[in-house]
């Protein structure tokens, strides 16, 4: 084609577009291959060729999966600074600050998350979703109320908001506002059918009031919807054994460990070969080591 091209036009390519014509043909082999290799699970490989790629050519959307691959390789401060650099080309993409809030939370930098919800906010004022982002940054710098009103704030904007329902539900009962957090565990439970989380505060609320055999249930049914929630075994557990049922909370130490193995060490490194009695004398320890009521 090439050829064709200058014999019919007579115009000869000079060293340079031809470099440039190459380079874009790279570019666009190591775009296609670094989408294969991330889709593949090949996150690192897929690093190497977007960047490669990028060293060619300018590309927001290679950018945008060298975020994921990099991410992926649980290089999440990198992975920012991608975003960030797609956010300053596109400074009202309320969507791209939301992902960049996601990278900051599982880098537990709170403050700066809070930040981006702001940022994002005064583009996009009416979104719920952001107040319970700046929410969850509240708690993870532990600052409670705040996460709170801000989840409040949020249902008010979306009456039928459950994740926010939830979150404040879990969070009310962490300030040891168990009435409160009542209050938003029935309206999940109206609402939501075999949900975990959900089923999880109901156990967790009734248990706070005492209702012990009311919050088995709930962990029954969490545990039937998803055998494998060690969460479940481990505090269903704790109830059997102040509930006075060894057996009980045993059966489920076991299954707690079988789930979470690394949890042994906490017990007895040879937790299989142990007696009868003497197994349940460590599962009386383990759970009392962990028991929030402190019993």
């Amino acid at each position: 084609m090439g050829f064709l091209k200058t014999l019919f036009s007579g115009k000869v390519e000079t060293p340079e577009e031809k470099k440039k014509v190459e380079e874009s043909k790279n570019f666009d082999v190591l775009k296609y291959d670094g989408v294969k290799a991330l889709r593949a699970g090949e996150a690192t490989h897929a690093v190497e060729l977007f960047t490669h790629a990028l060293g060619l050519q300018e590309d927001l959307e290679v950018r945008d999966y060298l975020s994921q691959a990099l991410i992926h390789s649980d290089r999440l401060e990198e992975a920012y600074e991608q975003l960030e650099k797609l956010s300053e080309a596109e400074p009202e993409n309320v969507q791209l600050l939301v992902r960049m809030t996601d990278v900051v939370y599982m880098m537990e930098d709170y403050d700066r998350m809070e930040e981006l919800c702001e940022k994002a906010m005064l583009i996009d004022k009416d979104n719920p979703m952001l107040l319970m982002l700046y929410a969850r940054a509240c708690v993870g710098r532990g600052d409670l109320v705040n996460a709170v009103a801000m989840l409040s704030k949020a249902i008010a904007m979306r009456e039928d908001y459950g994740d926010a329902y939830l979150m404040r539900g879990d969070t009310l009962l962490e300030m040891g506002d168990v009435a409160s957090a009542e209050e938003d565990a029935k309206w999940l439970d109206e609402h939501t059918s075999g949900i975990e989380e959900v089923l999880l505060l109901n156990a967790r609320v009734e248990e706070r009031k005492g209702e012990h055999q009311k919050a088995i249930s709930y962990y029954d049914q969490v545990i039937k919807a998803n055998p494998f929630n060690a969460t479940a075994f481990s505090e269903r557990g704790k109830i059997k054994l102040v509930l006075g049922d060894k057996e009980g909370a045993e059966a489920d130490m076991r299954s707690l460990l079988e789930l979470e193995p690394q949890r042994a060490e906490g017990v007895n490194g040879e937790y299989s070969a142990e007696g009868t009695e003497d197994i349940a004398r460590k599962v009386e320890q383990a759970y009392r080591n962990n028991n929030p009521l402190g019993l």
